[in-house]
């Protein structure tokens, strides 16, 4: 029989590295034994005999650095702030001939001065995530719960999994490119499988989670990555992460977000002749919106003027020295075009500033480009706004205003950086056609009929015809069509200087037996100038209105007391929703819970009670999630007010 093999270290490695938070919780003792050199009394050497780190929840240790609503018994403590310990020694100490040495580094790479952002950037263990598009922002609330039991621990074990020195530990930016990576499972086990095609059977669908708490903890307990995620799953984790570890950070949504697959930043849209789109040439995508997170860190590493927020974004996708992951990257480098400092600028840049451009593959292999739109990308980045559940517009901080000289030389100066552009968009007319083409969609409602409305302008004296086409997709929010739905070509006839409006109804029956997980639908509309050969091109998405789920509590708010928690939802549809799953949670006043219904019949009202015994004061949210197999991202919320409990 064979031996087991055992690890051996040599030359540098003589000593096993140093990379478990775990095995610092009982670190050895050492006592001198052996000889004793003659004429020395150990008695008389300063000897410590024990340490008092005033750790616990009402110590001033806790208290005073804000981590006394950690559930851990450890001593957590932030950086730059000074702490007490009490050491006892073997004698009384001599400060004539006794000398002894405590480190501590005062210096704090994460340091806002601001004690509001402090709160809502460090301390606020709920939030609120942006989706939809940018004509129909959406909003859900998101529990970070990064003081919750075991969420300490679970994000320790990420870079314990990672492999991550502890020397390293104290460095944001090394702590943000790890978590980035350990967030996504893609190339490393992390904590969430992603998933991007409606096909969830061996996991929880994306829009279910209502918050960090189920996947952190899941992740600790299995070992194994947790299913599923898209990117507002993982930007939520990484948020928990970052904050857990007193790293201040955001969520951020960008609208119109572009993922640039061949580091062009520009968007190509392949045409055929017709005016229909090339999918086999258009390898770019634009997704509806995409989540990333901001973390405040200084970057010694790069010249004065780039700290501040730096965008990280843990959703996998693309390589980036070797691992899925992204950042962090300064905003602030990013806003000025400097995408050549460190980490994946050019990337985060793409996202936000490229420009979408039309191109007509003719048969013969050539390709002319026909509009550029230098506005639709990063329409809209928006955050969280700070001690409210409003919205925050932070476009200003990733770029210029669209059509300023600055914002075109911030594009000169990324492309000053190496990142090609293979294609001469310069001096193409915007429009340079006499017609102009524009279209609008009704407020769509889950289960309900809509127009969709184009408006043609004719800007000339002269006569035309105008060929259309309209193509109705659903599509997932990443700009990945599955299935077309709807398509209608119709002629207008233009009259000189005159405008005129041609409406499309949108069946609910030619819709709702393809909906994927967002209710997303994609317009596409191309025009043909017969008269000139001109191509008009425009797209746009909407995300369908969707019934939410109901809180309601009785009881006294109050820490330590009951409280009855009911959610109830009612099925809107014309058909029985089956295996439905509600979730419910909120840090501080309930554990993460679910239930599941076989089946909710047409216009039927179903309601779940659970009883809950508040343990933390002041303002607080309920959230919940309710998803079944044809109807997904329904949420609700209660915002509480828990009292203190009366002391006696």
């Amino acid at each position: 029989m064979s031996e087991t093999p055992t690890t051996t270290f040599g030359g540098r490695r003589a000593v096993p590295p140093n990379n478990s938070n775990a095995e610092e919780n009982n670190p050895p003792t050492v006592e001198l034994q052996g000889l004793v050199p003659r004429g020395v009394n150990l008695q008389d050497y300063l000897n410590v005999t024990g340490v008092y780190l005033f750790k616990e929840k009402w110590d001033t240790n806790k208290v005073d650095h804000h981590t006394d609503k950690y559930n851990s018994n450890n001593l957590i403590v932030r950086r730059g702030q000074s702490f007490y310990i009490q050491i006892d020694f073997n004698r009384a100490y001599d400060p004539r001939k006794d000398l002894f040495r405590v480190e501590y580094v005062i210096e704090d790479a994460v340091y806002l001065d601001d004690e509001k952002e402090r709160e809502e950037y460090v301390l606020n263990d709920v939030g609120v995530i942006f989706y939809g598009n940018a004509n129909n922002i959406k909003t859900r609330s998101w529990s970070y719960g990064q003081f919750e039991d075991g969420i300490l621990d679970a994000c320790l074990h990420l870079m314990d999994k990672a492999q991550m020195d502890l020397s390293g530990r104290g460095n944001p930016i090394k702590v943000s490119r790890v978590g980035s990576a350990m967030v996504n499972s893609k190339d490393d086990d992390g904590v969430i499988v992603g998933s991007w095609d409606n096909i969830y059977e061996y996991g929880v669908p994306p829009s279910a989670w209502t918050g960090s708490i189920d996947i952190l903890l899941e992740y600790h307990s299995s070992k194994n990555p947790v299913r599923y995620g898209q990117c507002w799953v993982f930007a939520g984790v990484f948020n928990t992460f970052l904050r857990c570890l007193g790293i201040p950070a955001r969520v951020v949504t960008n609208y119109f977000s572009a993922h640039d697959n061949n580091a062009n930043l520009q968007m190509d849209i392949f045409l055929e002749e017709d005016g229909n789109v090339n999918s086999k040439l258009t390898k770019d995508s634009v997704w509806n919106y995409h989540c990333w997170n901001e973390a405040w860190m200084t970057r010694p590493d790069l010249p004065v003027g780039f700290g501040g927020w730096q965008a990280v974004d843990s959703t996998p996708q693309e390589n980036s020295d070797g691992m899925y992951r992204c950042g962090p990257a300064s905003v602030q480098a990013i806003k000025h075009g400097h995408v050549c400092f460190q980490f994946d600028a050019p990337f985060v840049f793409a996202e936000v500033n490229s420009d979408l451009v039309y191109i007509t593959a003719k048969k013969d292999g050539t390709h002319v480009v026909e509009a550029v739109d230098t506005t639709h990308i990063g329409k809209l980045i928006v955050t969280k706004q700070i001690g409210g559940d409003g919205m925050k517009d932070i476009t200003d901080t990733y770029k210029f205003q669209e059509g300023q000289k600055e914002e075109r030389l911030a594009l000169e100066t990324a492309l000053m950086y190496g990142v090609k552009k293979p294609l001469n968009t310069e001096g193409v007319a915007k429009p340079r056609s006499d017609v102009t083409m524009d279209f609008e969609v009704a407020n769509a409602v889950l289960g309900r009929d809509f127009k969709v409305t184009i408006t043609f302008q004719n800007n000339s004296p002269n006569s035309y015809t105008i060929t259309a086409y309209l193509s109705g997709n659903v599509t997932f929010y990443t700009g990945v069509s599955k299935e077309e739905f709807k398509k209608e070509t119709f002629d207008v006839a233009l009259e000189p200087l005159s405008f005129k409006k041609e409406e499309v109804l949108v069946r609910a029956g030619e819709y709702m037996g393809q909906l994927l997980e967002q209710a997303s639908l994609h317009f596409f509309v191309t025009a043909r100038v017969e008269e000139t050969g001109d191509i008009l091109a425009k797209q746009k998405s909407t995300v369908l209105t969707i019934p939410t789920v109901i809180i309601k509590v009785r009881g006294p708010q109050m820490v330590g007391s009951d409280m009855v928690v009911t959610v109830e939802f009612t099925n809107p549809l014309k058909e029985p929703l089956k295996n439905v799953w509600m979730r419910l949670d909120g840090p501080g006043v309930v554990k993460p819970l679910r239930k599941m219904f076989r089946e909710i019949q047409p216009n039927s009202t179903v309601q779940w009670e659970e009883v809950s015994r508040p343990w933390v004061p002041g303002p607080r949210k309920l959230i919940a999630s309710m998803t079944s197999d044809s109807l997904r991202h329904v949420y609700g919320e209660l915002n509480l007010q828990i009292q203190r409990r009366p002391s006696v």
